[in-house]
């Protein structure tokens, strides 16, 4: 049940991106509220699994595809709607890429991404819910406030110029935990490729 709540998002996320593209400031206005919900499908995927004991390797590999291809996709789409800079998805998908990779090496020894990490710092920074919890709620703020930019932009609305402000700044805090976030997979993980290698 948990996995398919999670898949569930992929052609959530691709209703919404179309309902962007193709409606008007009104559609867009309600697109606030769907983004919403569709991360939280992320928080309630989670509750589900642990409810029903249905966590495993192969829900934590599609948790994190689910969620590194809804952020990935949507601040390409933000970039392309010319709401930030596209500064803002090369620096994402950088670190995803890079932090994916190593992560990879962790699963292949059947290690869910988590599990993977030896210092607590890097516990607190990477996997802590607290650490978490803040990302994703700085995100889902970041995309949501994004959206309702989009809505201003298109009625001409005299807000647009504020609530962009708001926009970037909530952006630019996301890209500054998802790069604090991935620092720690990074070292651990060079250090473990430089032992296995020498």
């Amino acid at each position: 049940m948990a996995n398919i709540i999670t898949l569930l998002r992929f052609p959530l996320l691709f209703l919404y991106i179309g309902l962007l593209y193709l409606g008007g400031a009104s559609v867009q206005m309600w697109c606030v509220p769907f983004i919403i919900i569709i991360i939280l499908l992320d928080t309630l995927d989670g509750i589900v699994a642990r409810s029903r004991n249905e966590t495993s390797l192969l829900g934590s590999v599609l948790d994190i595809a689910t969620d590194r291809t809804l952020e990935l996709v949507l601040w390409v789409v933000f970039a392309d709607l010319n709401l930030i800079s596209i500064l803002v998805p090369i620096i994402v998908i950088t670190r995803g890429t890079l932090v994916d990779a190593i992560r990879a090496i962790g699963m292949r020894e059947g290690k869910s991404a988590f599990k993977q990490l030896k210092s607590p710092i890097s516990q607190f920074l990477v996997s802590s819910r607290f650490m978490r919890a803040t990302y994703g709620i700085v995100k889902a703020v970041a995309f949501a406030v994004l959206t309702l930019n989009l809505a201003f932009r298109t009625a001409n609305s005299g807000w647009e110029t504020l609530v962009h402000i708001a926009a970037l700044a909530f952006t630019w805090i996301s890209v500054a935990i998802c790069l604090l976030r991935g620092f720690p997979v990074l070292i651990e993980g060079y250090v473990i490729l430089k032992k296995n290698t020498s």
